[in-house]
């Protein structure tokens, strides 16, 4: 949620970050501070009328003065309903406002995205090349058939090798986080409406989650919602920031509307595993978190030694409660593109001026909102298709990258 009075003192700088990512008429910023000054009045009368009715409470209680004791307590109470609408509508009206993007994002959706960095070069074959899919089911890795019989499309199950390989992934990343510092969590994966609430998922998208028959519950869509929620209404020591925390939970998505012809397999899923990094930070050190986090994980995938490269994404392909992401993008030949496999967001204050994530600032005596960041390290289901489609070989096998080895029974460091 944005700063009520960052609206209100740099209205013309938010206005000029929100039209890089929505049209004007979808927003209403004046409305937005007319409300905040309602709110404001309403609750100084509030304070006048209770501070007569105060003085009132101590005079003798004559037919006068219990009359105006009457009259007074209407007025508080009628006050006091206004109130309570102002304040929903000033809420809901917020809420439906994404992030602010930071000043270096350009207008524009995903064709105005910026690749940024490199690594390796396209793999390239002197045969005929298999796609994902159809080395999954040759090298009997993955089983998609039984899976739809069970679940539907958009559902796999991992067989003894393929098992292994999600394993030794697990095992990589989890390794990799724990010597970087983080602590590891793991995780309730239904939450409340709150808590989705919180990480910035309603209301706008509400229905890409999956709900519980009473709609209380959700199953989480990232790591990320349960993450954001770990302190919310809560202040953190000053000096424990900043807290950084890794989890590993499967990811549940309706994923509406219709894939693409050739987002088979693994690309896209209902269901699918990934490990995230997050952080809360004090503000002033956020950038240099987030800059920190994308050498993490560029390092992280550089391990697996697979083709990729990271993108600075334009502002309306940045999720709304995102001022700024990166996407590692993993290349699948096959497709002939790059897919994401992790996300590196800084959400500065958004998430937490709605989870209510402060800190004591030790200096000023004040409560202050921390920000918060987020990183997919990484998911797998993307993962193992390059894996499948890179390292395939003209016998059919597939090499496994190395760093996996000890993780894996050493007949599958090779898949065939």
């Amino acid at each position: 949620m944005l700063d009520i009075k960052r609206i209100i003192n740099n209205k013309k700088e938010v206005e000029e970050a929100l039209l890089k990512r929505m049209p004007k008429e979808d927003f209403n910023l004046d409305n937005i501070i007319s409300l905040e000054e309602k709110r404001k009045n309403i609750t100084t009368d509030l304070e006048v009328l209770q501070a007569k009715k105060n003085e009132y409470s101590k005079t003798k209680p004559d037919e006068k003065t219990i009359s105006e004791i009457k009259e007074l307590s209407k007025s508080i109470k009628e006050q006091e309903e206004e109130l309570k609408k102002i304040k929903a509508d000033l809420k809901e009206k917020l809420s439906s406002l994404p992030n602010t993007v930071s000043e270096d994002i350009v207008a524009g959706d995903k064709e105005n995205n910026e690749v940024i960095y490199t690594y390796s070069n396209k793999p390239k074959f002197d045969f005929e090349a298999l796609d994902h899919v159809s080395l999954a089911e040759k090298l009997d890795v993955i089983d998609y058939k039984r899976a739809r019989k069970m679940s539907g499309n958009g559902f796999w199950i991992y067989k003894d090798k393929g098992a292994w390989l999600e394993w030794a992934l697990y095992n990589y990343f989890l390794d990799y986080h724990r010597e970087n510092a983080y602590e590891f969590l793991i995780m309730p994966e239904l939450l409340n409406r709150e808590s989705a609430y919180a990480s910035g998922h309603l209301p706008k998208f509400e229905d890409d989650l999956f709900w519980t028959e009473n709609s209380k519950l959700c199953l989480n869509a990232t790591a990320e919602m349960m993450l954001t929620n770990y302190h919310r209404e809560e202040i953190l020591d000053e000096n424990d920031l900043p807290k950084k925390y890794f989890s590993l939970a499967t990811s549940f998505r309706r994923e509406a509307g219709s894939y693409r012809k050739d987002e088979r397999g693994m690309i896209r899923g209902h269901q699918f595993n990934k490990v995230e990094m997050f952080q809360f930070t004090k503000p002033e050190n956020s950038w240099q978190v987030f800059e920190k986090m994308n050498q993490e994980v560029i390092d992280l995938m550089k391990g697996l030694d697979l083709h990729f490269q990271l993108s600075k994404l334009a502002a309306k392909d940045c999720s709304a409660a995102m001022a700024k992401t990166t996407d590692l993008e993993v290349w699948i030949p096959s497709m002939n593109i790059y897919k994401e496999v992790s996300s590196i967001s800084n959400a500065i204050g958004y998430q937490a001026r709605r989870a209510n994530i402060r800190y004591k600032d030790q200096k000023t005596k004040k409560n202050v909102f921390v920000h918060t960041l987020n990183a997919s390290g990484l998911a797998t289901s993307r993962v193992i298709p390059a894996i499948l489609e890179q390292n395939q070989t003209a016998d059919g096998s597939v090499k496994v990258p190395k760093i996996l080895h000890k993780y894996l029974p050493k007949k599958y460091h090779i898949l065939k």
